[in-house]
């Protein structure tokens, strides 16, 4: 059935609208916006800079990734994956050429993830420093990888590389429950009063970090499962010249299913909130959950879809949900509070 002129003129309406605020962002420049992101890399699927690379520069960032391993495809597969690992030499002997070339002093943002080899992350805390060398505001968004649901899938070690070397550079980090837990001592982060001592623990510990984000803690109230995002950012006050934190807790549904990279997604898009946001971390954090719901329902929904029930069915559906990460919907839904 053919639409009446004036359903006509409100499609075209709704249209104009919805092609500006996407133009806005999408033509939206940042010259002086350059990440180095390093993390792993996979042939098939995303994980890793396979799921950072896209969005940011669909925000407009440009992105020079540096592979920690590059693989045929994630580890969980049946087979497991097959590639290479790059070690500190490799990363130095990468690094250096940027130097020689002097395009290390461009970056204006580093992004790090999966580093899974001690001297590799080591060499990672060397970078850093050396990049801060010509842009001291140069902002460090830290994913510290280390498992996740109790068990390790890098080595003990890197715990304390993160403790020692790498947490006094980053100005926000990104773990998970398990992360969180073992970056703090060993504290346990199963409840809301759980994981803000052990964020507090963290932010005395590292009085540099602005930001901690623990990204998903399962939650049960009233007999309902959904998880909760908690946050903390450090505020300082020019009457009193000092600085106090502040505390945030945001709830999303909870989606039944098993992803991989979820937290490689989570902090790309974080990143590119906060430079949208200029640094507003309630609604950077708003509108990267709600992009990653929606990311993460379509996926789901896909698998749901297909009679093969493989994990390459259930990789993110990142193409397919660009829209959302331009638009992050029902961001106005998404639930969050200060937490005294």
């Amino acid at each position: 059935m053919a639409s009446s002129p004036k359903d006509s003129s409100n499609n075209q309406n709704s249209l104009s609208q919805l092609l500006n605020e996407v133009n806005y962002i999408i033509k939206k420049e940042r010259p002086e916006c350059r990440v180095l992101s390093i993390q792993s890399h996979v042939v098939h699927g995303y994980v890793g800079n396979k799921c950072a690379v896209f969005p940011l520069q669909l925000f407009g960032f440009e992105v020079d990734s540096i592979n920690s391993v590059h693989f045929s495809n994630h580890t969980q597969y049946e087979k497991g994956a097959r590639g290479q690992r790059l070690n500190a030499t490799d990363l130095g002997e990468i690094f250096e050429g940027l130097c020689d070339n002097k395009l290390e002093r461009e970056y204006s943002h580093i992004l790090t993830g999966y580093c899974g080899e001690p001297t590799f992350l080591q060499k990672v805390a060397g970078i850093v420093k050396h990049c801060r060398q010509y842009k001291p505001d140069l902002l460090y968004v830290c994913d510290p990888v280390l498992g996740d649901n109790g068990n390790y899938y890098v080595p003990k070690e890197l715990c304390t590389i993160y403790k020692k070397e790498i947490l006094p550079l980053a100005n926000i980090i990104t773990p998970n429950a398990f992360e969180l837990s073992e970056l703090s001592g060993g504290l346990p982060v199963k409840t809301e009063e759980e994981c803000l001592k052990a964020i507090k623990k963290l932010h005395l510990n590292f009085p540099n970090l602005n930001s901690i984000i623990c990204t998903s803690l399962l939650v049960n109230s009233e007999g309902k499962d959904f998880l909760a995002c908690f946050a903390s950012e450090r505020i300082f006050s020019d009457k009193n010249q000092s600085n106090s934190l502040h505390f945030y807790r945001f709830e999303m549904s909870y989606i039944d299913s098993i992803f991989t990279g979820t937290g490689d997604l989570f902090s790309a898009l974080f990143l590119a909130w906060w430079e949208e946001t200029e640094g507003n971390l309630c609604d950077t954090l708003k509108a990267t959950i709600s992009s990653m719901q929606a990311v993460l329902r379509r996926t789901a929904e896909y698998s749901k879809l297909k009679e093969e029930k493989t994990i390459s069915k259930r990789e993110l559906r990142l193409l397919d949900s660009r829209m959302d990460l331009l638009q992050p919907p029902n961001i106005n839904q998404i639930i969050f509070k200060e937490i005294e």
